[in-house]
């Protein structure tokens, strides 16, 4: 009886094995639904939502909705990687997307504005932490994002889209990068709209002691957008300056 339950184990790991092979080779990116009065409705069949966020995107009053899904299943993806236009690594974990939704009426449920397959980190891109996404938020009508990874020296990632024009445009970041042991740190934080850098360099441990601050004005063609944005790390605002 034992031997018995032991193969129909092993040829039930057996298929399991199977299975996740075949939809690894065989992955796609699902399309949402266009409109949908609950989260169920969002969800593909082998997708979960790992966070979820509401509050007002577009200044109308109602409360939108931001979600976070994540495939149950590890596939072969091309990830963007440095200089997003030439650099592509694979790498094998479980795709995310990013969705927004505009609530129509009250009783009218939500409409699907943008889904991104590509900027949420996925939970193996955090180095010895562990899984970098942090947050989904919104607040003040703009949609926030916060990454954070690392090891000895560890960063802290965080943006700020807001719904212009038809476009998320990322109007506002920052980008902590520190040691956890000297507490050696710089931290940017990036105004797009304006046009300046703010940047502080020093020690965490002596903030407002011997820190130096400075500010600086950025320098780029376009305002980027989540369109346009491949994924965290990948847009190189100036020479081997990275957000």
């Amino acid at each position: 009886m034992n031997v018995l339950l032991k193969m129909r184990y092993l040829i039930l790991i057996f298929c399991i094995c199977c299975f996740q092979w075949a939809t690894a080779q065989n992955f796609s990116y699902p399309k949402l639904a266009a409109k949908g009065k609950t989260i169920g409705t969002f969800v593909p069949n082998n997708w979960k939502a790992i966070d979820t966020a509401y509050g007002d995107l577009n200044n109308d009053g109602l409360e939108d909705m931001a979600l976070v899904l994540e495939y149950n299943f590890p596939v072969t993806e091309r990830r963007a990687y440095g200089d997003s236009e030439t650099e592509l690594i694979k790498e094998f974990q479980k795709p995310r997307i990013l969705a927004i939704f505009f609530r129509q009426q009250p009783s009218s449920g939500y409409q699907l504005v943008l889904q991104n397959n590509n900027f949420i980190l996925r939970s193996e891109e955090g180095g010895a932490l562990g899984e970098p996404f942090k947050e989904l938020r919104i607040k003040n009508n703009t949609l926030n994002l916060l990454f954070e990874g690392g090891n000895d020296w560890r960063w802290k990632l965080a943006y700020e889209f807001k719904y212009q024009h038809k476009q998320w445009v990322l109007i506002k970041a920052n980008n902590t990068y520190y040691n956890i042991t000297s507490g050696e740190m710089s931290d940017k934080t990036y105004d797009f709209i304006d046009r300046r850098l703010k940047q502080i360099n020093g020690n965490l441990f002596s903030r407002n002691a011997a820190n130096i601050t400075s500010e600086d004005v950025l320098y780029f063609t376009d305002l980027r957008t989540l369109n346009d944005f491949k994924k965290p790390w990948t847009w190189e605002i100036t020479k081997d300056n990275f957000l």
